[in-house]
Formats: C-alpha cells, sequence, structure tokens
C-alpha cells in the first residue's frame, strides 16, 4: 500500500509557497505549473492544509501564504493534514478472515498491535522532521544548480 501522493504534493506546496511568496501570488495555477498537477487538486490540498491551519489562502487571485514559520510545520502535520491513509490507519486490512481457519481466526490477535507499533514508529520519525530541515537541503541543491 502507498501513502497517498497528496503528501508529497503538500511538501512542495508549502516548500513553493515559502520559496515564491516574496515575489509571486502563489496561486493554485502557480503551484499546479511547479507540481505538474491539475489545479482542482492543488486546490483541494490547499482546502486540507487551510483547514489544518498550515495555510492562509485569499479568496480568487489572492494567493497562499503560509499561517506558520516552517520550523513549526513537520512533515507529521502535512501527513495527516491531507489524509494520506484511509481512516487514519497505515495499513488496510482485509476484513472478514475465515473464522473457521486458525490463522484466519487469529490473525488479528497476532498482527493488529505490530501494525500499529509500525505506523506510530513512521509518524513519531514524521514528527522529528520540520519543513525548515526540508528547506535547508533545498536550498542546497539551488545553490548548486547556480
Amino acid at each position: 500500500m502507498q501513502i497517498s501522493s497528496r503528501f508529497t504534493l503538500a511538501v512542495h506546496i508549502i516548500l513553493c509557497i515559502d520559496h515564491f511568496n516574496k515575489d509571486n501570488k502563489v496561486t493554485s495555477e502557480f503551484l499546479a505549473g511547479s507540481t505538474n498537477v491539475n489545479p482542482v487538486i492543488i486546490r483541494n490540498i490547499l482546502g486540507q492544509l487551510r483547514k489544518s491551519g498550515i495555510i492562509k489562502t485569499s479568496r480568487g487571485t489572492g494567493g497562499s501564504e503560509l499561517a506558520r514559520p516552517l520550523s513549526e510545520i513537520t512533515l507529521l502535520d502535512l501527513y495527516k493534514s491531507v489524509e494520506c491513509v484511509e481512516n487514519g490507519e497505515l495499513f488496510s486490512f482485509h476484513e472478514k478472515p475465515n473464522k473457521l481457519c486458525p490463522v484466519g481466526r487469529n490473525i488479528h490477535n497476532v498482527l493488529d498491535n505490530k501494525l500499529e507499533q509500525v505506523q506510530k514508529a513512521m509518524e513519531d520519525e514524521l514528527n522529528k522532521i520540520n519543513l525548515s530541515d526540508i528547506e535547508i537541503d533545498l536550498d542546497s541543491f539551488l545553490n548548486k544548480e547556480r
């Protein structure tokens, strides 16, 4: 199972807003040009980020801006904001294992807790990385291109 691309799009969007906002109106059309994704999808993600308090947007062609500094936005914030996984659960489980089968009857008992541990570990790691960490890496690449 893959985490939805909305997660990496959200990171891309936030970095674009931070990078370009000083000199440009960062609109969904502008962001669509950078991400190469339909502006409707970008607007949906912007709505989710706004609802989470990560960005502020202006109606029409007003553009977007960050609601708080990159250092206060973690990858976990974005992951949760754009609903990367269904029902907040990273792992999807087949719904009705056969209760007549000894494995089917016990699979949830032996696997659920382990999968919850894996998800928690991933979320803990995402929470350690803020967007200013990623911006530093991006700036390093941008400087190499010059």
